[in-house]
């Protein structure tokens, strides 16, 4: 079963109704230990996406195209951080499927590991560092292993899932190494970091696409 234009329409519009439901709790975390507008920034950012994605021919546009679409439009529409972020994680993204006309289980999978490399790099972080990295590359790394082993595409995003909340969590007992939270020192201690925990979120709309289209 591949995966077309239409059904990753039909992701960025999953991933911006995740994010918008969880915007106000996103900017609650943020408050704690940044400037309290991560949510805010994520659910612009999502619904560019969603609708620069959603105005493509499907019959036209082949997966690279949509990715590219993405990227160009939370860039566009997000100034924090997050914006060149998840812009070069869906640039990797389309670069990593170039050249297909829909996307066999494999592919989705090197996209998803392609996005989590692009914001390890971007960023210039690690895990540990209390950042998004924290949940994005143990995801990747367990959808990888998973998909080695001969697992199925829900399988291995169920299990990027899970790396992805146990990686959020871990977060709360960090001090952070980049941005605004880093000038905090030992205060944001107890706090989970905003970034990974709209990373987690956007690996469990993943998830739940791949359950649907499975379903």
């Amino acid at each position: 079963m591949v995966i077309t234009t239409k059904d990753l329409q039909h992701l960025f519009a999953l991933i911006a109704a995740d994010i918008a439901a969880q915007r106000d709790h996103l900017c609650e975390l943020d408050g704690a230990i940044g400037d309290g507008d991560h949510g805010l920034a994520m659910d612009a950012g999502c619904e560019a996406a969603a609708k620069a994605v959603a105005a493509l021919d499907p019959a036209q546009a082949a997966p690279t195209a949509v990715f590219n679409a993405a990227a160009k439009a939370f860039l566009n529409a997000v100034g924090a951080s997050s914006g060149p972020l998840y812009a070069t994680a869906f640039m990797r993204a389309g670069a990593a499927v170039k050249g297909r006309p829909a996307l066999a289980d494999e592919e989705f999978v090197r996209a998803f590991a392609a996005m989590a490399e692009g914001i390890r790099e971007r960023g210039k972080a690690e895990p540990g560092e209390k950042t998004m990295v924290d949940a994005w590359k143990p995801a990747a790394d367990a959808a990888l292993e998973a998909w080695a082993s001969g697992a199925s595409l829900l399988e291995c995003l169920d299990l990027a899932e899970q790396a992805a909340r146990q990686g959020c969590e871990a977060t709360r007992d960090m001090t952070a190494a980049k941005g605004r939270a880093s000038r905090l020192g030992e205060r944001v201690i107890g706090h989970i970091d905003p970034g990974a925990a709209s990373a987690a979120i956007v690996i469990a709309s993943l998830a739940k696409f791949a359950q649907h289209r499975d379903g």
